[in-house]
């Protein structure tokens, strides 16, 4: 019964894993789109130029709000991110904890069958003294 509930501890300890990998992918992968924001709205700086036309400031305008918009609603998504990412490792901790748990309970049932058997070779009768033949004399 401890090896099969062990399995399952395993499982969901790898399954956990899993997760706080994907997690921490989710993190770093929010954080590169937030960098790649921030440099779209470097380029898009309104610089002054003699050429530039009304139209095009106001589109340079336009690309510019849309994009500190789409920084702060990633801003939002990486503090997500880094909460579930938190969470994922809370939860890896406590699989764990489960998984060492289960171990430490194979390991004592496991002392307990070595007592058992030391103590029944104890009780065993000795063997010494008189040599019984298993068969009549020849």
């Amino acid at each position: 019964m401890l090896a099969r509930l062990h399995r399952v501890r395993t499982l969901q300890l790898n399954l956990t894993m899993a997760d706080e990998a994907r997690a921490q992918e989710r993190v770093a992968s929010e954080h590169q789109l937030s960098q790649r924001i921030g440099q779209l709205i470097d380029a898009v700086t309104p610089t002054p130029a003699v050429t530039a036309s009304a139209a095009s400031l106001m589109a340079n305008a336009h690309f510019r709000n849309r994009l500190l918009e789409s920084a702060d609603a990633a801003t939002a998504r990486i503090q997500v991110a880094e909460h579930r990412a938190a969470q994922a490792g809370e939860q890896t901790k406590a699989a764990k904890r489960d998984q060492t748990a289960v171990e430490k309970l194979m390991d004592r049932a496991r002392m307990a069958a070595i007592r058992a058997e030391m103590r029944a070779l104890e009780d065993m009768p000795a063997s010494g003294g008189a040599r019984r033949n298993r068969h009549d004399p020849c």
